[in-house]
C-alpha cells in the first residue's frame, strides 16, 4: 500500500513526472535502434554472430550494448567507446599538468575535457568500426552467408556505426539534462537489464528440463542472487565515518562553530573502475592472438580466454585488488582533505592538523580499502563460481561482475534522486526511515 501511495506522489509532482516520461521515451528510442540492422546485411545471416557472442569475453560486449552487438545493429558499438575515452581522459588528468589545470578551472575546464573526450570517442569508433565489420563478414561467411563488404561499404558502414554510438551518447546527455539523471550509466543499465528476462527464462527452462536440481535448485539460485545483490549494495554504500570537530569562531558579535561532524570515507571509493581496468587488461591476450590465428591455440591464450578458468579468475582477482588501491590513491587525496579541514577551522580530535591529519586519513583509507578491494574482487569472479555450479552462461553474468555493480549503483542513484524530489515537495520517501544513499558521498 505504501508503494502505491509513493507512485501516486511521484505522479503528482509535475517536474518529476515530466522527467520520468522523457526518460522512458528516450529509452524506447534506444531500444528500438538496437534492432535496426545495418544496411546490406540480412538478419537471417546473423546466427553465426550470435553464436560468436554467446559466451566468453564477447558476451560482455554484447551485454553492455543491450544485444545490439550480436544484432549487427546501427548501435552495435554501443556506449563503450565513450566510456573508454572517458577513462583515458581521466587517466591523463592524473599525469599531465595541462589536464590537471583544466580539471581545476571549473565549468570551462570541464567543457574542454568533454570536447576532448568526444574527439577521442570518434577516433576510437573509426578504429573499432572496420574491425567490427571485418569480424562480422568473417562470421557470416563461416556460416555460409554471402554478405561481403568492399572498401566503400566499410567506409559508409563505419560512419553509420560511429553516428549510432554518438547518438546513444546524445540520448544519455538528454537523460541527464531533462530526465532523471545519470544518462550514460542509465543507458548501460537498460542494456544490461534487457538481457535479464531472456537469461531468466533460459535458466528456468534448463533447470526444469536438462539440468540437475529442478525447481528447488532454481529457487536456491534466486535466493543466492538476492544475497549477492544485498552484498553489492553494502559494498556500494559502505563508509567509515571519521569524526571532525569544528572549533568555535567569532563572526561579528556572534559565536558559531563547535559542531561535531563526520568525513565519510567510502569502503569502495573506486566504485567499478578497478573492474573495468582489469577487464581491459584481460582482453589483451585474445586481442594479440587474433581471432582464428594460430596463436589462439596456445595454452596461454586458451587459459586467459576462459572466463570460468582458474588462471583467468586468479589473475583477474589480483588485478582488481591492485587497481582498487591505485585508483583510490589517485582519486582520494588525504592531503587535500587535511588542507580543507585546516581552512575551515576544523580538526580530528586527538590528531594534530596538517601532515598528521593527512597521515591519519591515509592510514584509515589503506585499512578500509583492503577489505573493500577483496570484496570487490570476489563479486567480480562470482560468475565463474556460478558457471561451475551449473548456472547457464547468460544467467551467471548477473551473479556478480561489472553488470551487477552497475545495476546496483545506478538504481541506488536513481532512487536517491527520486527520494530528493519527494522530500523537496514534502512527500514521504521510498523508505520508511532513513534515506537512500547513491554511489557519490560528500567529502572534503
Amino acid at each position: 500500500m505504501r508503494f502505491v501511495d509513493t507512485i501516486k506522489n511521484i505522479w503528482k509532482i509535475e517536474d518529476l513526472r515530466k522527467r520520468i516520461t522523457i526518460t522512458i521515451a528516450l529509452v524506447l528510442v534506444y531500444r528500438f535502434g538496437c534492432y535496426v540492422v545495418l544496411p546490406g546485411i540480412s538478419p537471417a545471416e546473423l546466427d553465426a554472430l550470435r553464436n560468436f557472442t554467446s559466451g566468453g569475453l564477447m558476451q560482455l560486449l554484447d551485454m553492455f550494448s543491450g544485444g545490439a552487438f550480436s544484432q549487427a545493429s546501427i548501435f552495435a558499438l554501443g556506449i563503450m567507446p565513450y566510456i573508454t575515452a572517458s577513462i583515458v581522459i581521466q587517466l591523463l588528468g592524473m599525469v599531465l599538468p595541462s589536464f590537471q589545470k583544466m580539471q581545476r578551472e571549473g565549468e570551462s575546464g570541464r567543457t574542454k575535457l568533454n570536447q576532448y573526450t568526444r574527439y577521442l570517442t570518434v577516433f576510437i569508433l573509426l578504429l573499432q568500426g572496420p574491425a567490427y565489420l571485418m569480424n562480422l563478414q568473417y562470421q557470416v561467411h563461416a556460416a555460409g552467408g554471402v554478405s561481403s563488404f568492399g572498401y566503400w561499404s566499410i567506409l559508409y558502414l563505419t560512419v553509420i556505426l560511429a553516428a549510432g554510438s554518438m547518438f546513444i551518447m546524445w540520448l544519455g546527455e538528454k537523460i541527464t539534462d531533462k530526465g532523471i539523471g545519470n544518462g550514460i550509466s542509465f543507458i548501460i543499465l537498460v542494456g544490461i537489464i534487457a538481457r535479464f528476462p531472456g537469461a531468466f527464462i533460459e535458466e528456468f527452462t534448463n533447470r526444469l528440463t536438462t539440468a540437475q536440481g529442478g525447481l528447488v535448485m532454481f529457487l536456491v539460485e534466486i535466493i543466492l542472487l538476492f544475497a549477492v545483490i544485498a552484498g553489492a549494495v553494502l559494498l556500494v554504500q559502505g563508509t567509515r565515518k571519521v569524526p571532525v570537530q569544528y572549533a568555535k569562531r567569532i563572526v561579528g558579535n556572534k559565536q558559531v562553530g563547535g559542531v561535531r561532524q563526520y568525513i565519510p570515507l567510502k569502503v569502495n571509493a573506486a566504485n567499478v573502475m578497478p573492474i573495468i581496468f582489469a577487464q581491459a587488461i584481460m582482453f589483451i591476450p585474445i586481442t594479440l592472438a587474433g581471432f582464428g590465428s594460430a596463436g589462439q591455440n596456445s595454452s596461454f591464450v586458451r587459459a586467459f580466454s576462459d572466463m570460468s578458468g582458474f588462471w583467468y579468475n586468479l589473475v583477474y582477482f589480483f588485478l582488481i585488488i591492485a587497481f582498487t588501491y591505485f585508483y583510490t590513491a589517485v582519486t582520494v587525496r588525504p592531503t587535500d582533505m587535511a588542507d580543507g579541514l585546516k581552512r575551515n577551522n576544523g580538526f580530528i580530535p586527538g590528531v594534530k592538523p596538517g601532515t598528521k591529519t593527512a597521515d591519519y586519513l591515509d592510514s584509515i583509507m589503506s585499512r578500509i580499502t583492503l577489505p573493500g578491494s577483496i570484496f570487490l574482487g570476489i563479486v567480480a569472479i562470482l560468475p565463474a563460481f556460478a558457471r561451475i555450479c551449473g548456472v547457464s552462461q547468460n544467467f551467471a553474468q548477473f551473479f556478480g561482475g561489472t553488470s551487477l555493480l552497475i545495476i546496483v549503483g545506478v538504481v541506488l542513484d536513481t532512487l536517491a534522486q527520486v527520494e530528493s524530489h519527494l522530500s523537496m515537495h514534502h512527500y514521504d520517501g521510498l523508505m520508511k526511515s532513513g534515506k537512500i544513499k547513491g554511489r557519490t558521498t560528500g567529502a572534503y
